[in-house]
């Protein structure tokens, strides 16, 4: 996985919330990707907030 495609706050809003970094860093390939491609696919600071709480909730 290239790193460098994750979107910027996508990385902020994790690093706000560890236990969804644990969650990611639990996650396979593709589910890193699939998670990637929808926060590109996000418009507001919120919703990538939403986006990582419920991974955390995961």
């Amino acid at each position: 996985m290239k790193y460098d495609d994750m979107p910027v706050g996508l990385g902020m809003a994790l690093a706000q919330n560890p236990e969804a970094v644990s969650r990611f860093a639990s996650m396979n390939e593709y589910e890193k990707q699939e998670l990637i491609n929808a926060a590109h696919a996000v418009s507001s600071k919120e919703e990538m907030r939403r986006l990582v709480n419920n991974i955390a909730a995961e």
